[in-house]
Order: structure tokens, then sequence, then C-alpha cells
């Protein structure tokens, strides 16, 4: 894995177009789900935030450390909100990751891997639901989406 801070920023190109998706997305559209099991639009991005954070959590603290949930939203300002506040949290624990953290090997989900793996797999897992995030929004009607992730010098 590079420096933390090619980590953080290859993370945050793809995090904040989230957080500029989500800016287009009224409250109407925040329930829409695409079937009847899915999660919808709101609890999808509120999954990404927090899911990255246990993920981040987990390579600091050695150890599987659960998600917080977080579905008391009402609007979906309610959700930018929660994206933003755990954006902030994630970036400063991905920076505060020393180098023994990135290779001692931690266990996930019945698998031991070292900790840059569970942050590269983090990283997958955010792209992945980011995806179906742009699907949801443009089902549920959302017109123009932004660019699928932010160039280099937008992070600074």
């Amino acid at each position: 894995m590079s420096t933390m801070d090619e980590v953080v920023d290859g993370w945050l190109k793809h995090r904040l177009v989230v957080q500029e998706l989500l800016e287009l997305v009224d409250d109407e559209q925040a329930q829409f789900k695409p079937w009847e099991d899915a999660k919808s639009l709101g609890d999808l991005a509120v999954h990404i935030a927090t899911s990255m954070d246990m993920f981040v959590k987990t390579v600091k603290n050695g150890e599987f450390t659960p998600p917080q949930e977080e579905s008391n939203y009402e609007t979906m300002r309610d959700v930018r909100e929660i994206l933003k506040k755990y954006t902030e949290t994630t970036k400063q624990d991905l920076k505060s990751l020393s180098k023994s953290q990135l290779t001692d090997e931690v266990e996930f989900n019945k698998d031991i891997a070292p900790g840059s793996f569970w942050l590269s797999n983090a990283i997958d897992h955010e792209i992945h639901h980011k995806g179906q995030l742009f699907t949801y929004a443009r089902i549920a009607g959302v017109k123009a989406v932004p660019f699928f992730m932010k160039h280099p010098s937008e992070l600074k």
C-alpha cells in the first residue's frame, strides 16, 4: 500500500462524489428502493459511511469493531450530515494508522489478513456501493449525476 496520504486521497476521490451525489437527492427519493427487500437510498448512503468506518476502526483496533448503527434520520439533510461526520472521522482514523497496523494480521469475518488488505477491501466495498447509489439515484429521478470520481486537484 502507498503512503497513507495517497490512500486517503484515493478514498476521498470517491467519497466526495458520494457527498456531491447526495446533494442532488431530495427527501422523497431518500426512501426509494429498487426492489422490496433492498436498502433504501438513504440507508445505502449511511451503510457506505458506517462500513468504511468499521473497516478502518477494525484495522486501527486490531480486532473486529462492529459498525455503529445510524438509521435515525428523517431527511436527506440528516443523511448528508451522517456521511459528512463519518467522512471526517474516517479520514482522521486513516491518517493515524501506523505501519505496524497496516502489516499486523487482523481477523475479520473469520478471515485473517494484514490491515492493508482490509483497507483495500473497504475501498473496493465503498466503490461497489457507490455504483449502486448512482443507479438508485438515476432510477429515483436524479437527472444529472456528478462525474464518478474527483480529480486529485479537487481534494485539497
